[in-house]
């Protein structure tokens, strides 16, 4: 089966979490991950720990990752408050000092504000993955970056993906400068496909898919704070690709004719989707909290949904669909 995993910062754990239950299973072999930003991510290290000693070694490789992570927003000044510590929000929004990033970033250029373009995401790559043993393992990867230039995404396979790649990937704008690659600048790949379907659909055997989605596509309410409506509108563009991969998934179902190759190869993917409710609960500052209690939280809430998953949906896998595409996207 293929695994198609979202960006998200720091709500990435969920995913890690999400990962290390699926290793458990010997009977679920994955052959292919598209992954964008933290799912990128979390996909070259699962894939590269697999490579070097089997599923145990790639689940220790993932808690290294993002203990590394935590280890490395340890003294980084974007703490949560201890109002919110107390009651237990993992919210960044009453941080002073994200509160002033905020207003910072909407007034001046990563350029400005980091001249040098570090990223400490850099060294933490370099250090986990062998790139070498990583493009030539059993796991194909698809990485998403979006190019600056002509806002088209661009994903990147197995011979290709090196840290630049996962960094662009993750690069998000108001924070870091655009990654070049080849002479071409890149973007995170969420504004062109969180993650893209279509390499998994084209180019991979397998018939099944499980999407691990930590960018809520419905929300109840209407959000009235500024906050609120960023945070609003930064999941539904970083939704809006998949949702119309999703839509050619369910009209094609409807309308293919056999010997339309391309179109039967669409419509015959077997989508299952694993998230989460305490993605609801978590607003887009928390994206940068890096506390290790936090990811343990989502570590453990990712292997919480994934084990409601295979309960449920187990005798669904290589026999149909489990995500009814039709009721999420009711307009179709």
């Amino acid at each position: 089966m293929d695994l198609a995993l979202q960006g998200g910062g720091s709500h990435g754990a969920f995913t890690w979490g999400v990962l290390d239950r699926l290793l458990q299973e010997d009977w679920i072999v994955v052959e292919a991950i598209s992954g964008t930003s933290a799912g990128a991510m979390n996909a070259a290290i699962m894939a590269d720990g697999v490579a070097q000693g089997g599923r145990e070694r790639g689940r220790a490789a993932l808690e290294k990752f993002w203990r590394k992570i935590s280890d490395a927003a340890r003294f980084s000044p974007l703490q949560r408050g201890p109002l919110d510590i107390l009651l237990g929000n993992w919210s960044l929004e009453n941080s002073p000092f994200f509160q002033a990033m905020d207003m910072t970033a909407r007034m001046f250029s990563p350029y400005q504000l980091n001249p040098t373009g570090g990223n400490p995401l850099s060294d933490i790559l370099s250090d986990m993955i062998d790139f070498d043993r990583l493009n030539n393992g059993d796991i194909d990867l698809f990485v998403t970056a979006t190019n600056v230039q002509t806002g088209c995404g661009r994903v990147f396979r197995n011979d290709d993906i090196d840290v630049d790649v996962l960094l662009a990937s993750a690069c998000l704008p108001v924070l870091y400068h655009a990654v070049e690659i080849e002479g071409e600048p890149y973007w995170d790949g969420g504004y062109a496909g969180n993650p893209a379907i279509a390499p998994l659909v084209r180019e991979c055997a397998a018939k099944d898919t499980i999407l691990v989605q930590i960018n809520p596509v419905e929300r109840q309410g209407i959000p009235k704070s500024a906050r609120d409506i960023a945070s609003r509108l930064n999941e539904i563009s970083f939704n809006s690709v998949l949702l119309k991969e999703l839509r050619m998934i369910a009209l094609l179902r409807r309308v293919v004719s056999a010997k339309d190759e391309e179109g039967a190869r669409w419509a015959e993917m077997r989508m299952h989707r694993i998230t989460g409710d305490v993605m609801l609960e978590l607003d887009s500052s928390s994206k940068m909290n890096g506390e290790w209690s936090f990811l343990e939280m989502l570590r453990d809430e990712g292997r919480k949904a994934c084990e409601t998953f295979l309960t449920r949906h187990q005798q669904d896998l290589g026999v149909q669909p489990s995500l009814d595409i039709d009721a999420m996207l009711p307009e179709i």
